[in-house]
């Protein structure tokens, strides 16, 4: 092995079918255009509209800003890879790309399980709903989010650093991520895989054990409503979230929830691609129409 502490990749895209890139190319750039084109105008009427100015909405636009930056964070490389057949990356740009996803990957978890104690105390503390989901409360919880996702990317983005690489070789995958970079290390990544193990484990168990505690009692306090109305209506705020939280588990568990050095799949890949770009660009339109009040604020700007 030609070992290297700086060495160069080589992103292999999402197909090595040469008639496949074009056609590849227009269907990412078409989803990478809808996801901006969703969540910022997701964010122009949270932010325009007094009457969004509600802790729902202030998650569900940290949400939005959050999805615009983890697109942009891969799409970029991915279409200038379909385009020029040409995935050369260097070490820095990989981990300045794995950085920053990670960071927004973090966030989309942490954002999600924290829009389920929204939804549990919106429903089982109506009464006291405002005066708990203050702006005084919200924005220290986002923030500390914002800090742990930087603290945990900061912590792999430097054990991978320390790491020596096989030169040029070609990552089966659109972005730079832990599983195909630990594939090619000559030093010993024991420590890399456990971290990345323990860390996948709590970020995604711990929040996760949080947003099925929170839909239970949801589910009991429903369950106690004495009409079918009432129910329906306290099931619809919550179904958009809940069908994201679904999704947004369904492929992270697919892609992370086993060894880094098992072999590669193309089931992998296609889960990777409905983590990212697929669910951000999903985000904004499952949600929106769901809560009129988005809609309703979008067509009065």
């Amino acid at each position: 092995m030609n070992c290297s502490k700086n060495p160069d990749f080589v992103l292999s895209g999402l197909s090595n079918d040469p008639d496949k890139p074009q056609l590849l190319f227009g269907l990412f750039l078409a989803l990478y255009l809808l996801s901006l084109l969703g969540n910022s105008l997701l964010l122009l009427a949270i932010g325009a509209d007094i009457h969004l100015h509600t802790s729902m909405y202030f998650f569900l636009s940290q949400l939005s800003l959050v999805d615009l930056c983890f697109t942009t964070t891969t799409a970029p490389k991915m279409l200038e890879t379909l385009w020029t057949s040409n995935g050369l990356i260097s070490f820095s740009e990989c981990l300045a790309q794995l950085y920053f996803f990670m960071v927004f990957a973090d966030m989309d978890n942490l954002l999600l399980t924290a829009m389920a104690i929204d939804r549990y105390t919106a429903i089982r503390h109506l009464l006291h709903y405002a005066p708990l989901m203050t702006p005084c409360r919200c924005a220290p919880l986002v923030g500390g989010s914002w800090g742990v996702a930087h603290s945990i990317s900061l912590a792999h983005a430097l054990l991978l650093s320390q790491l020596s690489f096989d030169s040029n070789q070609e990552i089966p995958h659109f972005f730079c991520d832990f599983r195909p970079l630990l594939r090619f290390s000559c030093s010993d990544t024991h420590l890399n895989e456990d971290l990345m193990m323990v860390l996948t484990g709590l970020l995604g168990i711990s929040p996760l054990l949080c947003i099925i505690s929170s839909y239970a009692h949801i589910f009991l306090a429903v369950a106690r409503v004495p009409s079918a109305q009432g129910k329906k209506k306290a099931l619809a705020t919550c179904s958009s979230h809940l069908s994201m939280v679904i999704l947004f588990y369904s492929s992270v568990f697919a892609t992370y929830l086993k060894s880094p050095s098992a072999s590669h799949a193309s089931g992998e890949l296609g889960a990777a691609v409905m983590y990212d770009p697929v669910t951000p660009t999903l985000n904004p339109f499952i949600y929106s129409p769901r809560n009129e009040d988005c809609p309703n604020s979008v067509k009065s700007q």
